[in-house]
């Protein structure tokens, strides 16, 4: 997994996060919304919901953004009503896919995603074909520390305790294993899982690939 952290640092280095913060922002309030609406308006209460709250301060998001998305999920506010799916797919060279949507209209964010799939060389596999590769942990950025996505709350309070300032946590999927992946390959992976990110409806994309820095960097460069 360290390279697929490392391609986002890079994405960040060029500036692409900053270019697309409307569409970050969108993101993290689909996700504030249905957490909201699935375990209350309470964060003290709701885990998702208050690591959600906690990745839009992390971006600067206005409070009154966060707290329309939060009466949305409870329905104070009338809002759309999001799907959550879990697709699974095999990009070149092996490497095991995994992404999460919320979406309005799955019979949009299927073919965008088999569109994707294809055109960088994967596929599109069936429900389960790549999910036990994965494993559920919480990631802290700078330093890794991961955890049961259980003990979140417990080590974002410790780090606080300690004067560690934390500049991302989120429950992610760890794989059990990695795939070396090289050459033409390499680039047609990095693409694809920048084309599934690109996708309104793709929350986060999980990958097994392990391709060495000095090839991201040369990707980032081209």
């Amino acid at each position: 997994m360290s390279g697929h952290s490392r391609w986002s640092q890079i994405k960040r280095k060029k500036g692409k996060a900053d270019v697309q913060r409307g569409k970050l922002f969108s993101k993290i309030l689909r996700e504030i919304t249905v957490a909201a609406k699935n375990g209350g308006g309470d964060p003290k209460g709701n885990m998702r919901l208050k690591a959600a709250m906690e990745s839009a301060k992390e971006v600067n998001m206005p409070q009154d953004n966060i707290k329309r998305a939060v009466q949305k999920g409870t329905g104070e506010l009338p809002g759309e009503s999001y799907e959550e799916i879990t697709y699974e797919g095999y990009a070149p060279g092996g490497v095991a896919v995994l992404i999460h949507v919320l979406t309005d209209n799955r019979n949009r964010t299927g073919p965008e995603l088999r569109h994707a799939f294809e055109k960088f060389g994967g596929n599109m596999g069936s429900s389960g074909a790549v999910a036990w590769m994965f494993d559920a942990r919480r990631v802290e950025k700078a330093f890794e520390i991961t955890t049961a996505p259980a003990q979140m709350d417990e080590v974002r309070d410790a780090l606080a305790r300690a004067g560690v300032p934390i500049t991302e946590g989120q429950v992610t999927y760890v794989p059990q294993s990695t795939v070396k992946v090289e050459g033409k390959d390499a680039t047609s992976v990095v693409k694809l899982i920048e084309a599934l990110e690109e996708l309104d409806d793709v929350q986060s994309v999980y990958a097994n690939y392990d391709i060495p820095d000095e090839v991201l960097e040369a990707i980032s460069a081209a």
